[in-house]
């Protein structure tokens, strides 16, 4: 735009200047073309010379590209900001900030034409010798400090030369090494996220120096009876892949991506597809496992079952353990209940013996004491026979001298003050007479 500006002002320019050589006696021209100077065409030539010259000096960077400016004295630079900048009559290459490669696996993808390196699926092989096609997408950003940035722009030229002979076949190279340090059974067992971390460490910083280690696996025949030694039936063989370490640190091989300070922005592993005998594999072993997990089901549930059969037969022996201890308290209760009552007749029955051992005593001191007392009277010369034939004596005379009695045929009943009859006071004087005269 301001080329054609600058062309346009230049022949307004020379045209003044020719028109300002013209005769301005003629009277035939018109007032306007007489006033043109030879100034004024000199101003507008140089007012052209300067739009003509605008690009050369002056440029505008735009967002997320650097530009390698090389100026007339073979001075390199570089702009790696946008807005507008001094170019110097300097010339100019552009290079794009970020490069965004990716693995397609056909050309009618909707973002390719958006990409700046297109690949084909990466054939890895795993340590097991599976084999498998790897789609990653990767974004890199190109260094960040000037002096790198026109070391690479200088070494590689153009971007399609960095992408095709660097990034891309970096990529792969990359890819397969660190296939070649997983199993993939290891793979689809839960190491997707260390694999693809191991990539991207890898791509960041350089390739791990590592050191395949053969491992092999004896599988002998069953014993049989008719052989005397057993048989090797295979030889299985492994490998074991180990960091080599230096200092503790692993010990890294640098590539073009690290040795150039290119920056690796994302890192994504799409998918690994695994060869198909694989992947058939893995359905045996799925299918073979649904197998598994439904008879482990099978067993959980007969194990439950079995638990509740337990836990009810423990419960029926806890309800018939405590009925029976409910009797057993009961008979203990009834055979306490008896003891209690044995005991107490046993006092009581001591208590009896007791009593009766006391009135032995007593009937044994009241005969001592009657024996003591005949003793006695023996020894006086009154034995019991002769005292009880003197008492009947005294009653029968007692007797004999009431019935001589001859009491009044008339009689006066009354009473004296200590409430006895005149009929018994008649017989008590009359008595009392009688001993006295039985005495004399």
């Amino acid at each position: 735009m301001t080329t054609f500006l600058g062309i346009l002002i230049l022949l307004a320019g020379l045209t003044a200047w020719v028109i300002s050589k013209i005769d301005k006696s003629n009277a035939r021209l018109p007032l306007w073309l007489k006033g043109i100077k030879t100034t004024h065409g000199n101003i507008l030539v140089l007012a052209a010379i300067f739009m003509l010259m605008l690009p050369y000096l002056f440029f505008f960077a735009d967002r997320g590209f650097n530009y390698l400016l090389v100026s007339p004295t073979g001075k390199m630079s570089a702009v790696m900001e946008q807005g507008i900048k001094w170019r110097g009559l300097a010339k100019i290459d552009k290079w794009q900030k970020f490069i965004d490669v990716k693995v397609v696996s056909n050309q009618t993808e909707s973002d390719i034409d958006e990409l700046e390196g297109i690949m084909h699926p990466i054939p890895i092989r795993f340590i097991d010798q599976v084999t498998a096609n790897g789609y990653v997408s990767l974004r890199f950003q190109l260094p960040t400090d000037e002096e790198s940035f026109v070391s690479l722009a200088v070494k590689y030229r153009t971007m399609s030369n960095l992408v095709n002979n660097t990034i891309i076949p970096t990529v792969r190279e990359q890819l397969i090494n660190t296939g070649y340090m997983f199993a993939a059974q290891n793979y689809i067992s839960g190491e997707a996220q260390s694999f693809r971390q191991t990539f991207e460490e890898q791509l960041k910083d350089g390739t791990y120096a590592v050191n395949k280690i053969e491992v092999k696996d004896t599988i002998f025949h069953q014993i049989d009876m008719t052989q005397k030694e057993r048989t090797i039936k295979e030889i299985q063989t492994s490998y074991i892949v180990e960091k080599i370490l230096k200092n503790g640190i692993p010990k890294r091989i640098p590539h073009e991506l690290s040795e150039n300070n290119i920056i690796v922005s994302q890192v994504i592993v799409d998918k690994i597809d695994l060869e198909a005998t694989f992947k058939k594999r893995l359905e045996a072993q799925r299918d073979e496992s649904a197998k598994r997990q439904l008879e482990q089901q099978k067993i959980e549930t007969a194990k439950a079952e079995q638990q509740r059969i337990v836990a009810q037969g423990e419960r029926d022996k806890a309800e018939e353990r405590v009925n029976q201890e409910k009797e057993q308290v009961k008979a203990l209760i009834a055979i306490e209940t008896k003891l209690k009552q044995e005991e107490t007749n046993k006092k009581l029955a001591a208590i009896a013996l007791e009593t009766e051992r006391l009135n032995a005593q007593k009937k044994k001191v009241t005969a001592d004491a009657e024996a003591y007392e005949i003793a006695k009277k023996v020894h006086a010369g009154i034995t019991p026979e002769v005292k009880l034939q003197m008492e009947l004596n005294r009653d029968i005379q007692v007797a004999a001298e009431i019935a001589k009695i001859k009491f009044p045929e008339t009689m006066i009943i009354g009473g004296d003050s200590k409430g006895g009859t005149p009929l018994e006071s008649l017989i008590g004087a009359a008595m009392a007479k009688q001993l006295q005269t039985t005495k004399k």
